[in-house]
């Protein structure tokens, strides 16, 4: 990571002044008049945001993706970015002078002093690595525990993050973990040394709701014991569940700082009451609310709830009374462990059918098992009523445009050389190249992308930008059935709400299906018509969204809602 120096910045109407800590503790961090700026590219992404943080408070910053959230936290540790210009009127931290720090310094500081949880822990974890030498490095580099205690320490830090077989977990690599597992396995890293900061960026956005609600309990006890926290979320139920005070920020701007409750119950300003509009609610299907954003998004036009299974004709030529996607009896296991264990289910044209569970249920081996690129040990899926899953690849490479995918991380599935133009595209081969140019640029202003971020690669745009990107992508061959695995996860919730907008609106034009996985049970019920939810590879409860939701027979579906972290009212 680059390192850069920090230099005193003045005002024109006077420096901002650091808002108090609500504690009356000295802070261990207090920032006034912070402006991070990019010389090169001629983007100043902070601007003259003010913040302190005491020991046992925890300050959320909430805002859109681009707003400056992520450089605001990263560059209270040094670490704003290649290039990044860094000027504050003043800068204290851990009781030093920021504004007098060099590499060595910096570095000093980060680990013992202030831990860092990243959004993507497959770009922060070493992949040569497993994530027990990940972890381990921290204990021996900041002399937390004598070397035999260390193996010892590392099953805690893992089980207190919700890892399961801690032991056998410790000694995989990154790429062999779920993006829950290897997201916990980072936050494990980031707390080894018991930092007195820890700065969350995302730190629950691959989780399921019942893991979430574990490393939220650990976040807050870490907080009662004095750590000072700071947390980056499009969750606004997540940050109502642990902040003390709130920032929500726009366009490198604060616009709006308080006491968490207030400004979640009672927002002063347009854009943060347009951000708590546009969560999902229990509701049906609905347009989200536009956020006022200084690249305006299209927003997508109002769809009725469930136009699955509707007797119109069908596009695709599939009988519309019968499934375009359908799989019987599928099962999958790995050496001992079985991952998906005898499941059925139809989709429809039209249709959303949810999927839901933890991490771990079978949910995404369910997915590759759809999208055919993994044969069941037992069972089959049929498209459009014909052969899928035992297909040759020959004969399943016509079809594939049919049956496309949104993945969980596009960097997994994205070629790190291409540019944004290239990876959108790379479908639409059939069509002169002038006319794929401007249909790229069409999609990526359906999914609320300008088309100046055609030149970038996947490394230079942001998680949610990245998000974005993979599901224009997806829709660009217009297919029959999507695979939605965590669509939405990286999204803040002004474009999430967009964008579920956005596919309802594709499946009212087009009868697309659905297959939606989401550890979000907002989203689910806001989007799905059916749902299964799915606990260690077996389906243990099915049926309609709205009764599911409301009136769940399984324990284990019972135990998922009240997990859900809640705004307040």
């Amino acid at each position: 990571m680059t390192e850069v120096a920090i230099n005193r910045a003045g005002s024109a109407s006077g420096p901002a002044t650091a808002p108090v800590p609500a504690t009356g503790v000295a802070p261990l961090v207090a920032v006034e008049n912070l402006r991070v700026s990019f010389p090169a590219s001629g983007v100043e992404a902070v601007r003259g945001v003010s913040l302190s943080i005491a020991p046992g408070e925890c300050v959320a910053l909430v805002g859109e993706s681009g707003s400056g959230k992520s450089v605001t936290a990263r560059a209270l540790i040094g670490l704003a970015g290649p290039g990044a210009r860094v000027r504050a009127s003043a800068f204290r931290v851990g009781g030093g002078d920021a504004l007098t720090f060099g590499p060595r310094e910096w570095r000093r500081l980060r680990g013992r002093f202030a831990g860092l949880v990243l959004q993507d822990a497959l770009v922060s974890l070493d992949p040569l690595r497993t994530v027990g030498a990940e972890i381990t490095e921290v204990l021996a580099e900041h002399d937390v525990v004598p070397r035999p205690a260390r193996p010892e320490r590392v099953r805690a830090l893992l089980e207190a993050v919700g890892v399961r077989d801690p032991e056998v977990r410790a000694r995989q690599h990154p790429h062999q973990l779920s993006g829950g597992l290897r997201q916990r396995a980072l936050i494990a890293s980031a707390i080894a040394a018991e930092p007195e900061l820890l700065i969350a960026d995302e730190p629950t956005t691959a989780l399921d709701v019942t893991v979430q609600a574990q490393i939220l309990r650990l976040l807050a006890d870490r907080k009662a014991a004095g750590t000072a926290l700071l947390m980056i979320s499009h969750d606004l139920a997540v940050v109502a569940a642990v902040a003390d005070r709130v920032l929500v920020m726009r366009d490198g701007v604060v616009v709006e700082d308080g006491p968490a409750r207030e400004v979640l119950t009672a927002p002063r300003h347009d854009y943060t009451r347009a951000l708590l509009a546009a969560v999902p609610s229990a509701s049906p299907r609905r347009s989200a609310s536009p956020v006022p954003s200084a690249s305006p998004v299209p927003s997508a036009s109002p769809v009725p709830r469930r136009p699955g299974r509707s007797q119109k004709a069908d596009p695709h030529g599939a009988d519309p009374r019968g499934a375009v996607l359908a799989a019987t009896g599928l099962s999958v296991a790995y050496g001992s462990r079985t991952a998906v264990d005898d499941v059925s289910f139809r989709l429809h044209a039209g249709e959303t059918l949810g999927v839901v569970g933890e991490s771990g249920s079978g949910k995404t081996t369910l997915a590759r098992l759809a999208l055919g690129l993994l044969a069941p040990d037992a069972g089959e899926v049929t498209l459009r009523g014909g052969p899928w899953s035992g297909l040759p690849e020959r004969r399943r490479r016509p079809l594939r445009p049919a049956v496309q995918v949104i993945a969980q991380n596009p960097l997994d599935s994205f070629d790190p050389r291409h540019t944004v133009g290239r990876l959108v595209a790379d479908p639409l081969s059939a069509l002169p190249r002038p006319r794929r140019r401007e249909r790229a640029i069409e999609l990526l202003g359906r999914v609320g992308l300008p088309p100046e971020l055609l030149g970038r690669r996947p490394r230079e745009l942001s998680g949610g930008q990245r998000q974005r990107v993979a599901i224009a992508r997806a829709l660009a061959s217009r297919p029959e059935v999507l695979i939605c695995d965590e669509p939405v996860s990286a999204l803040d919730v002004s474009i999430q709400a967009q964008v579920l907008d956005l596919l309802a609106e594709i499946q009212a034009e087009d009868g697309t299906a659905l297959l939606f996985i989401s550890h979000d049970l907002g989203v689910v019920r806001h989007l799905s018509d059916r749902v299964l939810v799915m606990k260690d590879g077996r389906v243990v409860e099915e049926g309609d969204a709205h009764e599911v939701f409301l009136r769940p027979r399984h324990p284990y579906t019972r135990e998922l809602l009240a997990a859900v972290p809640r705004l307040p009212e």
